[in-house]
């Protein structure tokens, strides 16, 4: 599977795209995912301080709108999922191929500022991926206590069963909260990462 990604990436810098664009490019589109994801996670968390709030109305039809919310934010977490790879993908490929062409400098003076480009731009790297795999670590969780009244619902579309359910939509908000901040923080890793890489 490596081998053909890296001939993947040689056939694309062939046709113009190089490494480092494309590792920026994937960047930027994890750093999107992530953004709509956010929204994704406050619009879930909006519903469910809605239902149990409820004061009367369609519970069937608050509950398909609960669970179409869940389920989109399970696919914007999904797609977060897939991102994040991708860019890991990209970057695995273009430190090595850096690394690799290190030896082919006959002048050392330019060896060693590739070198320390290739070491700032790894250590940058490294402060983004972490940041990326803590917002991966903290959608689980949060997905999870939104799937567990969303399930309960599904079988006990009562509006004492929508009441008992306040305590846990009381816990939610701060595990969105944390959520919405850890992605703040890989958005702008994203976003600094971007400006340096060009």
């Amino acid at each position: 599977q490596t081998a053909a990604r890296e001939l993947y990436y040689d056939s694309l810098e062939r046709l113009g795209t190089p490494r480092r664009e494309l590792l920026s490019d994937r960047v930027e589109k994890a750093r999107e995912s992530q953004e709509d994801a956010k929204e994704q996670f406050a619009s879930a968390l909006d519903e469910f301080q809605a239902l149990t709030g409820f004061d009367g109305g369609d519970l069937e039809r608050m509950y398909r709108k609960l669970d179409k919310e869940y389920e989109r934010a399970n696919d914007d977490a999904e797609e977060v999922r897939d991102r994040i790879e991708a860019v890991e993908n990209a970057a695995a490929s273009l430190f090595n191929e850096w690394e690799e062409e290190l030896d082919e400098y006959s002048d050392p003076d330019f060896r060693r500022r590739s070198e320390d480009q290739m070491d700032d731009a790894r250590d940058r790297y490294d402060g983004l991926i972490a940041a990326m795999r803590r917002v991966e670590r903290t959608m689980d969780p949060v997905l999870a206590t939104f799937r567990d009244p969303v399930l309960f619902l599904k079988h006990n579309l009562t509006a004492q069963a929508i009441a008992s359910l306040e305590g846990e939509v009381a816990s939610l908000q701060p595990a969105v909260d944390r959520l919405i901040a850890d992605m703040e923080a890989a958005i702008a890793e994203a976003d600094a990462f971007i400006e340096v890489m060009g």
